[in-house]
């Protein structure tokens, strides 16, 4: 029997689509109907990727024509997958802390590399910008940001909060402090396995009473171990900040970090990479730059990795004696470090403000202006 085109659509014009109204003719989910002899082709796309819609179909196409056309013709059934690809939003993990607008990881894959350096100067130029800022101290085993702000002596005091028991963050250069130093002594080592870490960092993240704050910076340990993954399941972190120096065996460690970050079951956008002892100039010549650790390494990745270069910032001894004695470098006016640090800063904020254009609605609050930037109070 010679099968006829159309006594082929008006059959399947009787079965719908799985998981849609019409029928597979009006849908135009039947792209092509082939006939020659007793032998007929139907190719198909449909929308459902389950294997059952797509053996549904098959099925439906085969007995419907054999009922109602000719029950031996030799059918071939072609079915093709259209599904609609799904918008990847960023995905925000954790949970809110309310008065919190914007939480940043400061992070490195290699310790040394002067990590909570660029925190503290971070922090406390995002202070004199206008904005009110915190710092949480996550690095567990190796606690230095109390002696970068010079707070090492102090300890939280409780207040009592809706009824509830919190601690009050150490406060200093208008920046709110908590860190694991504060509750040990100075020649303690914390000998914790990962889940009594990721604890204390829960009660200082959650039983803290850190107020309005436009920034949290947290300090991260050096890698991509426990603590990571601790933080970033507790909170949802608007971003990561990655400092590395130019040198490879940093870059290697750096590449880690971002890759970390990236994945696609961490998912926390990376803001940029800074480039931290990026060059050294002697005091007497001032004109002179001395590439130690290598040149551009870190700004050379970021545009390998296609991340922003959000700046470098010089080998310099006074950015070391200035974290030794506790008042970060950024605090020294009208100095080329304070133009640095300042330069670094607001690229930062600028980052995290387009970051926050594309953050899905589920987030508490965003930066919706660059307020404080252009004006740096003294």
């Amino acid at each position: 029997m010679k099968l006829n085109k159309q006594d082929i659509l008006k059959a399947l014009e009787s079965i719908t689509v799985p998981g849609e109204g019409q029928n597979m003719v009006e849908s135009g989910a039947v792209k092509n109907v082939i006939t020659f002899g007793d032998e007929v082709i139907v190719d198909i796309t449909i929308k459902n990727p389950s294997l059952q819609a797509k053996k549904r179909t098959e099925v439906d196409i085969l007995k419907t024509i054999h009922e109602q056309v000719y029950e031996k013709a030799k059918i071939t059934v072609n079915v093709k997958v259209d599904a609609p690809a799904k918008p990847k939003a960023n995905v925000i993990k954790g949970k809110p802390i309310p008065g919190i607008q914007n939480i940043v990881a400061v992070a490195s894959g290699k310790g040394g590399v002067g990590k909570s350096t660029v925190t503290a100067n971070l922090a406390v130029t995002l202070a004199k910008m206008g904005f009110k800022v915190g710092v949480l101290d996550a690095d567990i085993y190796g606690p230095s940001i109390p002696i970068m702000f010079d707070v090492e002596a102090e300890k939280p005091l409780a207040v009592n909060i809706g009824g509830k028991s919190k601690m009050k963050p150490i406060e200093n250069y208008g920046v709110k402090i908590l860190s694991i130093g504060f509750f040990t002594q100075p020649n303690q080592a914390v000998v914790w396995r990962g889940p009594m870490a990721a604890k204390a960092l829960n009660q200082m993240i959650f039983d803290a009473h850190w107020g309005e704050l436009d920034f949290l910076l947290l300090d991260l340990p050096p890698g991509t171990g426990d603590i990571h993954l601790s933080i970033m399941q507790s909170l949802p972190i608007t971003g990561a900040v990655v400092v590395s120096t130019p040198q490879n065996v940093a870059l290697a460690d750096a590449k880690k970090g971002v890759a970390m970050f990236q994945q696609e079951s961490i998912n926390v956008p990376v803001l940029g990479i800074i480039e931290n002892m990026a060059y050294f100039t002697p005091e007497e010549l001032p004109d002179n730059k001395y590439y130690i650790f290598g040149k551009e390494g870190a700004k050379n990745l970021s545009e390998d990795l296609k991340v922003p270069f959000l700046g470098e910032l010089p080998l310099v001894q006074s950015i070391r004696e200035a974290g030794d004695v506790g008042r970060p470098a950024a605090l020294q006016t009208a100095t080329a470090l304070e133009q640095a640090f300042e330069k670094l800063t607001q690229n930062v904020v600028e980052e995290v403000v387009r970051r926050n254009d594309d953050l899905p609605p589920t987030e508490a609050i965003k930066i919706t202006t660059m307020a404080g930037c252009s004006a740096v109070k003294k």
